[in-house]
């Protein structure tokens, strides 16, 4: 049998799989989103309350689920994030299997594909570390730092490069989102068919401006890593908390506040991709 034929059979058989899997995972897929848009809501929320001075602080995903353990019924709304983050994740690999945004077999299409793939397992870590938030298993924030795996991969041949390369990719992603929030599609995958008007406007523009938000953020942290690259110093490796730290010095309440509420918007329109996203699972 050859290399081809190989493929096909593997791709035929990831497709039956998730079309007996198909209705629970959709399920999964839109607690996920409402899983995101939890997190999100929080990192918002608690760099809003640094800006203006409430006493908050600037966070990032990590930092957020640790933060919704400590609040009343913790454990029951981290239980349900955590399942959600890994729904999330779940999707994620199912659409990079078998293709079901129909993203195509072009270049532009693979790299969509593998976007899915690296969210998958980005959210399915950070579920899972809800998870073991849960069942007191958690080990010490310290070993997930940008910084302790930056310097990690420094130590394997390439590894200064390979850093680099991920920073200009994070960079590049982060031009692509801000395309997308100013003259892109939005709701590209969403069906708001049963909205009217005046509430489509605004999920648009919750997530024009809430991607936008996002995007600046990312465009910092992927700064950070090809800084890290340059100077060869894995310290300079930072996360979102440390981009909205930097914004926050650099600028003041004026740009933080605005991110802030920006990403709050983002965890909104995540709400909104949790009830009207269309998802095709097989």
């Amino acid at each position: 049998m050859t290399i081809s034929s190989y493929s096909k059979e593997a791709a035929t058989s990831a497709r039956g799989a998730a079309r007996e899997a198909a209705p629970w995972i959709e399920g999964l897929a839109r607690v996920g989103y409402a899983a995101k848009g939890v997190v999100y809501l929080v990192i918002g929320l608690l760099a809003a309350k640094a800006a203006f001075g409430s006493g908050g602080r600037t966070t990032d995903q990590h930092g957020a689920i640790r933060s919704i353990l400590v609040q009343p019924f913790g454990r029951i709304m981290l239980g349900i994030v955590a399942a959600g983050l890994i729904g999330y994740a779940l999707w994620r690999f199912v659409s990079a299997a078998t293709d079901a945004e129909r993203n195509g077999g072009d270049l532009k299409g693979i790299a969509l594909r593998i976007g899915d793939a690296w969210r998958g397992l980005v959210y399915g870590a950070l579920g899972v570390e809800a998870m073991r938030l849960l069942t007191g298993s958690a080990t010490k924030a310290g070993g997930s730092t940008p910084d302790h795996w930056t310097a990690r991969v420094m130590q394997v041949p390439m590894g200064r490069w390979i850093v680099g390369l991920a920073g200009a990719g994070i960079v590049i992603y982060a031009i692509y989102q801000l395309y997308v929030a100013v003259v892109g599609d939005v709701r590209k995958h969403l069906d708001l068919s049963s909205l009217d008007a005046h509430s489509s406007t605004v999920a648009v523009g919750l997530g024009r401006f809430g991607v936008g938000a996002r995007a600046l953020i990312f465009g910092v942290v992927g700064w950070f890593f090809i800084r890290a690259a340059r100077r060869y110093d894995p310290r300079e490796a930072s996360d979102i908390s440390d981009a909205l730290r930097i914004m926050e010095e650099s600028s003041g309440v004026a740009l933080l506040g605005g991110v802030a509420i920006g990403l709050m918007a983002y965890g909104l329109f995540q709400l909104v991709k949790a009830r009207y996203r269309r998802i095709s699972v097989a």
